[in-house]
Order: structure tokens, then C-alpha cells, then sequence
């Protein structure tokens, strides 16, 4: 289910760098001035921060040793000034990043929906919807939070720990030499700890997608779920990828808080090293006590900087594993799009033709060197049995797929070459399994052609039937239908449906056995609108039920992806073939019938 997460990002040791250049890249010019006024308050609060270590030399040799009374309110008020604009700047850094974080998560998350929509079929059978659904929702957020970590750094903490080192080093160069004796075990060690974080966040996501998948499943499939009792076998599933994210995450977060004892224990290192030779240098040599007061002050304000530095590519890497997921349905190219230079569709009567087509799902061969022709303002059917490829003709008329050969033509205009938007605006479906929108009526009916005015809408319900139910419901045309239309009944849905179609208006329409689940009364209303909407228009009809087909004008016989038999019910019947034998498996009186 889950082969198609492409962890191409992680075959390459150096791809983080790529990775964060490219987030930089996309995000820092569309934002460059809110992130510029960022960095000036990420400024102030370093400086602030350099200068609260600096003004410790006044504190201890002013107020202590000199014991000058004047000077205790002079330091008193500019420690309160530098802590004023400290919390001014914090304030203002903090909301002008959430507002740019904010922005960049709608942005992201309105681009991936709209590269989502326009990927095609074949996408979507080879992807889990909880794939999906971590890629947008999660992919994005970690982008926010990838940036956030990024920017933070190099304007907070980076400019933080300059001028506190500045301030050291000015005080003391060789108390500082002692102080950066940690940098580098802290920098093997980190290392060592992102490789194997890196490692235990792929697996995370992995196994968060699957619980995507499973909730996505069970949602949808709770009537069979019920009926045949599967709770505890989708709670094991469910128990095994909680398990795993649990697990995962109890290591990422191990791997992670080993940067706080690693940091800790080099930190306490340095300190030690600094306060025995400083103390040494006040006691023994006479140097100054407050130079050595200040040096120390910055030292431990450089430590939590210096920790989230630390902490920094551990905490990145976690992230950057969503943003590459991202990144990789966002670079993905559609296998649908227009060919350079395509015409929008010209449709004169609507006459459709396959000619020698070939296509597969990738095992074996769905339609074989397929031929049919389909009359303009006429009505064709399609026969034969499961898997003999009459849904597959459908999909291909709709360019779901592309053919591997041959040539599917309307009106002599070949399917490939003419504009995806113009062939589907003159296609109007209805099939038997029918999906509403969770929206309203009208909204639903509106779908077929937007625009529409509401006396256009209330036309095409008329015609299929639909006005009447509608306006028994407690809202009218405004009552929202539920998830897939879960809010109105199976005839209900399918008339909704027709209306989409009708409101549509197109010259070509396709029918995939739109009453077979329906009951006799249903069944004649919607027979009634289907014969309203296809009068004048080219009709594919897929039937599995002959009796809904005995009088179309041409019916073809699929058999292995082949065009075995064409003609008209009395036709076909005449002959000793496939058509004749389903058709007497589901007429009781085959002689009576053909005679009828």
C-alpha cells in the first residue's frame, strides 16, 4: 500500500543542504521585507542580550568594589531599558514569523491541492489517501516549522552567541580560547546523531500514512465493516501502526534529548576550565573582577543559544523528512496534460471512434487492438462480462488514462492533441455508483455547470425528476446532502446526478449502468429523466442488465479487451454468440423477447 512513499531525499547524504537552499530560495523573496524587519528585532534582542552580559564589568567594579552610590540608579534604569526593548523586540519577532509561517502553510497547502487535483487516474491508483493526506498536511507544516528553525537561527540565536563572544573576547581572549575548547566533540557528536534520526523519521512517517490509510478505510467502508464484524482486525492493524509511530517517535525523541546531556557535560567542562583559570588570574595576578563577572555572565547566557544550535540539525533533519514528501508530489509531472500547441475540441455532431486502441494498467493488456464506432445523436452500448474492458473505454473517452496505441477520435479529432478542459466540458457522465459532494443541493446540481442561474438549476431537476423530493426535504435545493450524499437514498443521489448532467448540457454523454442498483420505481423515474437527457446526444451506455440496451442502435460485445460482436439486440440474438448466451441467462423467454 505503501511503495509509493519515494524516499529519493534520503539516498543523498547531502541533500538537506539542497533542501533548506530551496525553502530559503521560494520563501525569502515572496516575504523579504516582513523577514527584514525579523531580523532587525532578532537583532535588538541579541544586542540586548550581549549588553546585559557587558554592563555586569559596571555592575560588580562600579557598585561593589567603587561603591558609588549615583552609578546603583544609572545601571539600575539601563538594565531595565535593555530588558524593555529585549521583550518589545521578542514580541514583535514572534508575531511577524507566525504571520509569515502562517502565510507560507495556506500558500503551500492551496498549491498541493491544486497539483493533487491535477494529477491523474493513475496517480491515485498507485497512492494511499494516507499518503497523501501526511504529504499536504503534514509536508506543509513541517516546511513552517523547517523555515522557522532556519531563520530563528541565523537571526536569534547565531547573532545571540556574536555578540556574546564578541563581549567574551574583549573581556578575556584566553578565558575565550578555554570557552570554545567544546566546539568540537559538540559537532562530532550532533553529526553522529542526526544520520540515525534521519533514519527513525522516514519510518515515523511511513507508519503515520498507514494510520492515515486505515481511518481513510474504515470511514468509508463502515457498512461492510459492520456486516461482516472486521473491528478487531482493523484494530490490530491500527494497534500495529500506533505502535510503530510510538515507537519511532520514543526514539527520535532519545536520539534528541542526547544533545542536552552531550551539551551539558562539555558546557559544565568549559565553565570549570574558565572559573579555575579566571579565579586564579583575580586572586593571584590582580586582574580585573568585573571583566571576569562579565566574561562569565556571557558564557552561560551563550550556552542555551549554543544549545539550540546543537539541537539545530537533529531538530531539522525531523522536519526536512515532510518538506521532501512535499517536494516530491509537488515536482511530480501529471501524467494527463496538453500536448504543445492543443486545440480546444470542436464539437460539430459528436461521433466517437476507437480505432485499433491499446491499453494496460500495467498487467497484461485491458483492451487489445480495440475498434468501435459510436453514431453521433445515437445510442450505443457495451456489453460482456467483468473485466472485458467497458469501463476502460469510458475512462479513456474521459482522458483519464492515455492509450498506449491507436486512436480515439470525436468528431475525426484525436483525444490526445485537443485541450483536456475542452474534451471533458463536452462529456457529461452518470454512473451507478454516485458520488455527491458534501454541500448543498443546488451546489451539486450547479457542479454540472457553473454559473448556472437557479432557474436553470430547478429546470434540469425538473427534467430528472428530482424537483419534487427536493423540495420535500427540509431545506429545499439548499439541504446539504452529507458525505458522498450518505443524506439521501440511492434514487435520490442518482437523480441529483442526472440533473448534473442535464444542467451540463453536453453532446456526448456516458452512462455506466446507471439504474442497476435501483428499485422498480426508482428505476422508472430514472429511466424516464435518462430518456429526456439523451434525446439529441451521442450515448455510450455500459449495461450489464440487457434489458435496459434492447433498443439502443448499436450494440457492441466486449470480450478480453476485443470488439467480438456488433449490431442490434435482434441481431445479436440471431447469432450463436456471446450475446446470445448472457441474454439468455437473464431472459427468461429468449424467442419472446427478441420477438418484443
Amino acid at each position: 500500500m505503501f511503495k509509493s512513499l519515494k524516499w529519493q531525499g534520503f539516498q543523498d547524504p547531502d541533500g538537506t543542504y539542497q533542501l533548506i537552499r530551496r525553502l530559503l530560495r521560494e520563501n525569502l523573496r515572496q516575504f523579504a521585507p516582513q523577514y527584514a524587519l525579523a531580523f532587525v528585532f532578532m537583532g535588538l534582542v541579541a544586542a540586548s542580550t550581549a549588553a546585559s552580559a557587558w554592563i555586569m564589568r559596571d555592575v560588580i567594579n562600579e557598585i561593589f568594589i567603587s561603591r558609588d552610590s549615583n552609578m546603583v540608579y544609572v545601571i539600575a534604569g539601563v538594565v531595565m531599558l535593555i530588558f524593555a526593548v529585549k521583550g518589545a523586540s521578542t514580541y514583535g519577532q514572534l508575531v511577524i514569523l507566525s504571520r509569515i509561517g502562517n502565510a507560507i502553510v495556506a500558500g503551500l497547502q492551496r498549491q498541493l491541492f491544486s497539483k493533487l487535483a491535477r494529477q491523474d487516474m493513475a496517480y491515485f491508483d498507485k497512492t494511499a489517501m494516507g499518503d497523501v493526506v501526511v504529504r499536504i498536511n503534514q509536508g506543509a507544516a513541517d516546511t513552517r516549522m523547517a523555515l522557522d528553525m532556519v531563520i530563528v537561527t541565523l537571526g536569534r540565536d547565531v547573532l545571540t552567541l556574536v555578540g556574546l563572544v564578541f563581549v567574551m573576547l574583549v573581556q578575556d581572549p584566553t578565558l575565550s580560547a578555554f570557552a570554545l575548547l567544546i566546539m568540537p566533540p559538540a559537532v562530532i557528536g550532533v553529526t553522529l546523531l542526526v544520520k540515525r534520526v534521519r533514519k527513525h523519521a522516514k519510518m515515523q512517517f511511513v507508519s503515520t500514512a498507514q494510520i492515515m490509510s486505515i481511518i481513510q478505510e474504515t470511514t468509508i467502508g463502515i457498512r461492510v465493516v459492520k456486516a461482516f464484524g472486521v473491528e478487531n482486525a482493523l484494530q490490530e492493524r491500527m494497534d500495529g501502526a500506533v505502535a510503530n509511530v510510538e515507537k519511532q517517535s520514543n526514539k527520535i525523541a532519545a536520539l534528541t534529548a542526547r544533545t542536552s546531556p552531550l551539551m551539558e557535560t562539555l558546557g559544565g567542562f568549559a565553565i570549570a576550565l574558565v572559573i579555575l583559570y579566571g579565579g586564579y588570574s583575580v586572586v593571584n595576578l590582580g586582574q580585573d573582577p568585573g571583566a571576569f563577572f562579565a566574561f562569565i555572565t556571557a558564557l552561560l547566557l551563550a550556552y542555551d543559544p549554543a544549545k539550540r544550535l546543537a539541537r539545530l540539525q537533529v531538530n531539522l533533519n525531523k522536519s526536512l523528512v515532510g518538506v521532501r514528501l512535499m517536494y516530491e508530489l509537488l515536482d511530480d509531472t501529471p501524467g494527463i496534460e496538453d500536448a504543445p500547441g492543443a486545440k480546444a475540441l470542436s464539437v460539430d455532431r459528436g461521433a466517437v471512434a476507437f480505432k485499433n486502441v491499446e491499453f494496460s494498467y500495467g498487467e497484461g493488456l485491458a483492451l487489445r487492438k480495440l475498434s468501435l464506432h459510436a453514431e453521433a445523436g445515437k445510442m450505443t452500448a457495451l456489453v460482456g462480462a467483468s473485466g472485458a474492458g467497458k469501463s476502460t473505454v469510458f475512462s479513456l473517452i474521459e482522458r483519464f488514462y492515455s492509450p498506449e496505441g491507436g486512436e480515439i477520435l470525436i468528431d475525426g479529432q484525436d483525444v490526445t492533441k485537443v485541450a483536456v478542459a475542452s474534451l471533458r466540458s463536452n462529456i457529461a457522465y452518470v454512473g451507478q455508483d454516485t458520488f455527491l459532494f458534501d454541500i448543498s443541493i443546488r451546489e451539486n446540481i450547479a457542479l454540472g455547470r457553473p454559473g448556472a442561474t437557479d432557474a436553470e438549476i430547478e429546470e434540469a431537476a425538473r427534467n430528472a425528476n428530482a424537483h419534487e423530493f427536493i423540495l420535500e426535504q427540509e431545506h429545499g435545493y439548499d439541504t446539504m446532502v452529507g458525505e458522498g450524499g450518505n443524506r439521501l437514498s440511492g434514487g435520490q443521489r442518482q437523480r441529483v446526478a442526472i440533473a448534473r448532467a442535464m444542467l451540463r448540457d453536453a453532446p456526448i454523454l456516458l452512462l455506466d449502468e446507471a439504474t442497476s442498483a435501483l428499485d422498480a420505481e426508482s428505476e422508472s423515474k430514472i429511466q424516464a429523466a435518462l430518456g429526456r437527457l439523451m434525446e439529441g446526444r451521442t450515448t455510450l451506455v455500459i449495461a450489464h442488465r440487457l434489458s435496459t440496451v434492447r433498443h439502443a442502435d448499436c450494440i457492441h460485445v466486449l470480450d478480453k479487451g476485443k470488439v467480438v460482436e456488433s449490431g442490434t439486440h435482434s441481431e445479436l440474438f440471431a447469432k450463436d454468440g456471446i450475446y446470445r448466451r448472457l441474454a439468455e441467462l437473464q431472459f427468461q423467454d429468449g424467442k419472446s423477447d427478441t420477438a418484443a
